[in-house]
C-alpha cells in the first residue's frame, strides 16, 4: 500500500507536507469561519462541501501537474500569454463585479479570475528569459528590457482594476530578477521609475477619488457602493479610484471612529480582526469558537488569519508563517541543486509569489497595511485562487522530482525517487 501511496506522491516530500497541513488547516477554518456563507445560503453544508471540493480538485492539478517534466512547462508559455491578454481586456470591457470589483470573466459556465492566470504565466516568462540569458558574471543587460516590456502591459492591465495583484507580481519580479543576477545599476534605475510613479499614481488617486461618497456618519468606506446605471467603458476602467482612496484615507487616519461610526458590513473589517486578534489570550479559543466570524464579512478569504489565531492561539498563527517559511526556504535548498537556471528560477518565483501573498494578507489582518484582498494561499476559501496555487505546488514538485542536480549525495536515492532528469 504505501508503495503505491508513493507512487502518486512523487517529488519533495517536505513539500508534500507543507501542502497537506496547509489543506487541513483550510478545511479546519474555513468551516468555522463561513457562518456568514452558511446564513445566506441556507445551508449549513454547502460552504464547506464546495470548498472541500475546490481542494480536491486542486489536489488532483497537483498529482496531475507534478508528473509533467518540468522541461514541457516552457511549450505552454506562448499559450498563456495570449490567455492572460486576451481575458485581462475581456475582464475591463466585460468583466463581472462583486462588492465592487470587477475581476471575474465566466467562460463556459466557469467564473475565474484573469490576474491568476497572469500572475504564474510572468513567473513562468520570467524564468524563461532570466535563465535564456544568463552569463558568466550575470544575466544580460537585454533581459532587463525583455522583462520590462512583457510585464509592463500585463501588470499595468491588472493594475486597472487589481491594485494589489499588481503590486504583489511586480514585487516578485523585481526579486527575480536580483536572484537571476540582473544588473544592479538596472534594477536601481527600475526602483528610482516605480517609486515616482507609485507617488504620481496615488496623487491621481487622492485627487480624483470621489469624496462626495461617504457614509452617513462621514466615514469613507472599504468599499465604495458603484451606481447602477449603465457604466462607460472609460468608468469601468477607472471606478477603483474611490476604493483605493477609502483604504489609504482609512490607513492613514489617526482619527478613532466611536464604536456608533462603524458599518458592520464595511467600517468594522480591521476592527474586528484585531479584536480576534487580541482576545485569542494566547492559547486560542479552541476550533469552531470564534465570536468575531460573524463580524467579519470576509472571515473566510481576506481575514482568515485573523480566526486562526483567535482559535489557534499565537501559537497557532505561529505554526502557519512557519509553513510558510519552511515552503520558502525548502523550495530555495532545491532550486540550489538544479543543474539548470530554468527550473531553479521557476520554483523560486512562485515560491516567492505564494510567501509575499501570505505575508500581505498577514500584514492587512494584524492592520499593519491596508486592505487589499488578497487571500491566504491554500488556505482562504476560493475557486480560481485555491486551483492555480495547487499547480504552483505541483510545478514545484516537478522540478523537485525530474530537474538534473548539480551533486548527488546519495546516487541510490536519488535513483529510487526518479530516474528522469531536466535537460535543455
Amino acid at each position: 500500500m504505501s508503495k503505491k501511496i508513493n507512487n502518486i506522491f512523487k517529488g519533495d516530500k517536505v513539500i508534500w507536507m507543507v501542502f497537506f497541513f496547509l489543506c487541513m488547516i483550510s478545511i479546519v477554518e474555513v468551516f468555522s469561519a463561513s457562518s456568514e456563507l452558511t446564513y445566506k445560503n441556507g445551508s449549513f453544508a454547502a460552504p464547506i462541501v464546495f470548498h472541500c471540493l475546490m481542494l480536491f480538485f486542486g489536489t488532483f492539478i497537483v498529482i496531475v501537474v507534478h508528473n509533467i517534466p518540468c522541461r514541457y512547462f516552457k511549450l505552454v508559455t506562448p499559450f498563456l500569454l495570449i490567455v492572460s491578454f486576451v481575458t485581462l481586456v475581456w475582464v475591463l470591457v466585460a468583466g463581472q463585479s462583486t462588492n465592487g470589483a470587477q475581476r471575474w470573466v465566466s467562460f463556459l459556465g466557469v467564473q475565474f479570475q484573469p490576474s491568476e492566470i497572469a500572475k504564474g504565466t510572468m513567473i513562468l516568462i520570467t524564468a524563461q528569459i532570466l535563465s535564456a540569458m544568463q552569463t558568466e558574471h550575470g544575466a544580460d543587460k537585454r533581459a532587463f528590457g525583455w522583462i520590462l516590456g512583457i510585464s509592463f502591459f500585463i501588470i499595468a492591465l491588472i493594475l486597472l482594476e487589481n491594485f494589489s495583484t499588481a503590486v504583489l507580481l511586480g514585487f516578485v519580479i523585481l526579486l527575480m530578477m536580483f536572484i537571476g543576477r540582473v544588473p544592479l545599476i538596472q534594477l536601481g534605475k527600475l526602483l528610482g521609475i516605480i517609486m515616482l510613479v507609485a507617488g504620481l499614481f496615488i496623487g491621481v488617486i487622492m485627487l480624483t477619488g470621489d469624496d462626495t461618497k461617504l457614509d452617513k456618519k462621514g466615514q469613507l468606506t472599504e468599499q465604495i457602493e458603484q451606481p447602477t446605471k449603465k457604466k462607460t467603458t472609460l468608468v469601468k476602467v477607472f471606478h477603483r479610484m474611490d476604493t483605493w482612496k477609502a483604504r489609504i484615507h482609512k490607513f492613514t487616519s489617526d482619527k478613532e471612529p466611536t464604536p456608533k461610526e462603524y458599518d458592520l458590513d464595511k467600517d468594522a473589517q480591521i476592527a474586528h480582526a484585531n479584536i480576534a486578534i487580541a482576545s485569542c489570550n494566547f492559547i486560542g479559543k479552541g476550533p469552531g469558537n470564534s465570536e468575531e466570524r460573524d463580524f467579519l464579512s470576509q472571515a473566510f478569504s481576506d481575514f482568515i488569519f485573523s480566526i486562526i489565531i483567535e482559535e489557534m492561539g499565537l501559537e497557532g498563527g505561529l505554526a502557519v508563517v512557519f509553513l510558510y517559511i519552511v515552503l520558502l526556504f525548502r523550495t530555495a535548498r532545491i532550486a540550489s541543486r538544479c543543474e539548470r537556471n530554468f527550473p531553479a528560477m521557476l520554483i523560486m518565483g512562485l515560491a516567492l509569489l505564494l510567501v509575499s501573498q501570505a505575508l500581505f494578507n498577514m500584514l492587512v489582518a494584524v492592520g499593519w497595511a491596508p486592505v487589499t484582498g488578497q487571500p491566504l494561499p491554500l488556505i482562504s476559501k476560493g475557486g480560481t485562487s485555491t486551483l492555480i496555487n495547487c499547480a504552483y505546488i505541483g510545478a514545484i514538485l516537478s522540478v523537485s522530482r525530474y530537474a538534473k542536480r548539480k551533486d548527488i549525495e546519495n546516487p541510490d536515492e536519488v535513483k529510487n525517487e526518479s530516474t528522469e532528469y531536466y535537460s535543455e
